[in-house]
């Protein structure tokens, strides 16, 4: 918990969990595999990075880091680890949540078997995953008081017991007796702590679910409520116990006033539901952020509060949680093994949290590396202890959390090599910039009014799918917009800096690149009104280009060799709502163009007449074009493996991700792109 604690104090994202961490580290090193980075990404807002002294720790780790693709793909494997294990335990909290809570029935009613709280546990679990549609936006704020009152009750609780059965374990406080139980016990004493995870479990998943709680808030509720009212709650059983030790199985419902026993019960079981929510909210965040960042193959994700932008729910993930969640309740049966695979689940998390916490203290805090020993070496010893302990319990139930992160990992690795096999494919295979321009402003083809918006993954440069259009299409559009969306290692994009518009080739060609900008936290959402943003970029890119002289001879930062004739401009939209004229005028007395990799800032004063009328013609022609009609060309790249390619890697492209890909949801999907207006082009290779 302290590790995600620190972690969390200079997350001005207010996000936390694996990716979240290895997005802010891949901000400050170039580790992500898809090597989509942009010098342009760097001047947003919220994209901080850091400057470091050429002989420092950090720089060396920083080059250590970015010196080979297998140490770049060990922290990958690492995150997505991680990350499995957090999607894992958003199946076993609710069941052992709502089982442990359920199961005081056995004890107010002895009569009835456990069969029952069973199946009424997994009654409630329907519920629970059947109301995620409609969101927490409603009810949200009974969470707070259910949560308050559960942790008082205990609290409370435990006071009683204390005082009326022992007060002398308030010894047990005192750390004298660690050392004591651990000489005592021996071998089992040091078992027992694999036993001690389910004090902690829900720690991991609240500090990975941060969109809906600021760090401080829980800080707090931690050091104030929680861990006081638990200390008390577990001392108390204790006291209970030494004048009860009968019963050690459902020691807290026997423990319970029988005045105010059914009571409890109620509270235990709202609680254990508020509990659940929050472990399932973390899964859905976590796999936000995967899909975001390419490594989780493409779902439907949905907003469910207009209040709240990071209260999602992924209708596809929360059925097959449900699924796994009823399967693990109805097989185990008793929280004891459940408990014993949570706590595997938990420790894999806060060992992974650990090594990433080690290179942020390095790379983005600049920490002493005295200060990164001590942290590592007293984290790792404390986690080793618990994990020695917890892989003990791997055959009494611990087994299930390997299982099931070993299935996500396998989707996520492979779904992440086919994504960035195909960005490779395409940065390879681009059109060069002198076989479009010996084409002239026609391009070969007939120009036919309208516009055409070519979506690629590439952020500079000609897709080859351009060229499957010239060569197979009669005519052409006569505006062409190349359309990147691009996710950031970011928690958000502004949206007044969410476009990067370019011109491809001279004006007479016609041609822009338009790349919207979206952060792991950022939807890309049906009704947010993208095409019409995109278009008064550009129409605000043509106001500014005017403003300059000689703007055309400028080109494209990341790909300077093949695009030499690119214009770039990187202009944002600074308000979308306002016209694009107040705008412009705005900016008169001072824009700026980047200049190829020196990224000059030149200054320009306002063009003359016969600029403001080119300027005037062609935003005329634009607004023409575009009454006349929009098209959406998508390319469908379809990967093989090669016949000489190894079994594992056949298996990977040919079955595992084509199998992904044509069960999850489609691009134009994804795009919102309108089935009317759409033209699918199919491509094929081999790697």
């Amino acid at each position: 918990m302290q590790q995600n604690q620190l972690g969390t104090k200079r997350l001005e994202d207010n996000l936390s969990g694996t990716f979240a961490l290895y997005s802010l580290l891949s901000r400050h090193a170039k580790i992500l595999t898809i090597p989509n980075h942009d010098l342009s990404d760097e001047k947003l807002t919220t994209y901080s990075c850091s400057v470091f002294r050429e002989q420092s720790f950090a720089a060396k780790t920083k080059r250590w880091l970015e010196g080979h693709h297998v140490k770049k793909h060990a922290i990958l494997i690492l995150v997505l680890v991680g990350s499995c294990m957090v999607i894992g335990d958003g199946i076993l909290t609710p069941a052992i949540s709502v089982l442990s809570a359920v199961g005081g029935i056995n004890v107010g009613r002895a009569k009835i078997s456990g069969d029952v709280a069973v199946l009424v546990a997994i009654v409630i679990l329907i519920f629970l995953f059947s109301m995620q549609r409609y969101g927490t936006d409603k009810v949200g704020w009974l969470f707070a008081p259910v949560v308050f009152l559960w942790f008082i009750l205990i609290g409370g609780i435990g006071i009683f017991n204390i005082c009326k059965y022992d007060y002398t374990v308030l010894r047990a406080l005192s750390p004298v007796h660690i050392y004591r139980y651990f000489k005592r016990g021996g071998k089992d004493g040091w078992t027992s702590l694999g036993g001690i995870m389910l004090c902690i479990t829900g720690t991991e998943a609240l500090f990975a679910d941060l969109s809906h709680f600021p760090a401080s808030s829980i800080q707090i509720a931690f050091t104030v409520v929680v861990f006081p009212c638990l200390l008390l709650a577990y001392t108390g059983q204790v006291a209970y116990l030494m004048k009860h030790p009968h019963y050690v199985v459902g020691a807290f419902y026997h423990s319970i006033p029988e005045s105010i026993y059914w009571p409890v019960f109620l509270v235990a079981t709202t609680a254990a539901i508020v509990a659940s929510q929050a472990t399932i909210s973390a899964t859905f965040s976590v796999v936000k952020q995967a899909l975001a960042l390419g490594c989780f193959p493409r779902v439907k994700v949905v907003h469910t509060s207009m209040m709240f932008p990071n209260q999602i729910y992924i209708p596809d993930i929360n059925w097959i949680l449900m699924v796994l969640c009823i399967a693990v309740t109805a097989g185990f049966k008793n929280q004891t093994q459940i408990g014993n695979a949570s706590g595997t689940a938990v420790i894999i998390v806060m060992l992974v949290t650990t090594f990433l916490m080690t290179l942020i203290m390095i790379l983005v805090w600049h920490s002493h590396w005295s200060l990164v020993l001590l942290f590592t070496c007293l984290s790792l010893i404390v986690e080793g202890f618990y994990l020695s302990s917890v892989i003990q319990k791997v055959y009494q139930g611990g087994w299930v959390p390997l299982v099931i992160a070993t299935a996500f990992f396998i989707i996520m690795y492979i779904w992440h090599y086919g994504t960035a096999k195909r960005y490779d494919i395409e940065m390879h295979t681009k059109v060069s910039m002198a076989w479009i321009l010996s084409l002239g402003p026609s391009l070969g083809l007939v120009r036919v009014p309208g516009i055409g918006l070519v979506y690629t993954e590439l952020a500079s440069g000609v897709p080859h799918i351009f060229s499957h259009f010239i060569t197979n299409l009669p005519a052409i559009h006569s505006v062409v917009v190349f359309v990147c969306l691009k996710c950031l290692p970011v928690h958000t994009v502004p949206e007044e800096e969410r476009f990067l518009v370019k011109r491809i080739g001279p004006k007479n060609f016609r041609m822009f690149r338009c790349v919207a900008r979206f952060g792991y936290k950022d939807l890309h959402k049906k009704d947010d009104d993208f095409e019409k943003k995109l278009f008064d970029s550009i129409f605000l890119f043509v106001r500014l280009e005017s403003l300059m002289d000689g703007g055309s001879s400028d080109s494209d930062v990341s790909s300077l060799l093949d695009e030499q004739n690119e214009t770039v401009i990187d202009c944002t939209l600074k308000a979308i709502s306002s016209s694009v004229e107040s705008t412009a005028l705005q900016m008169a007395d001072s824009i700026e163009i980047s200049n190829s990799p020196l990224h000059q800032n030149v200054s320009f004063i306002t063009s003359d007449r016969e600029n403001d009328q080119t300027e005037a013609d062609e935003l005329e022609f634009l607004v023409s074009s575009k009454n006349v009609g929009v098209v959406h060309f998508l390319g469908n790249t379809v990967m093989k493996a090669r016949r000489d390619s190894r079994f594992c890697k056949k298996i990977a492209i040919d079955y595992i991700y084509a199998f992904l890909r044509k069960i999850c949801r489609e691009n134009s999907v994804m795009f919102n792109v309108p089935h009317e207006s759409l033209l699918n082009v199919g491509q094929t290779f081999y790697v």
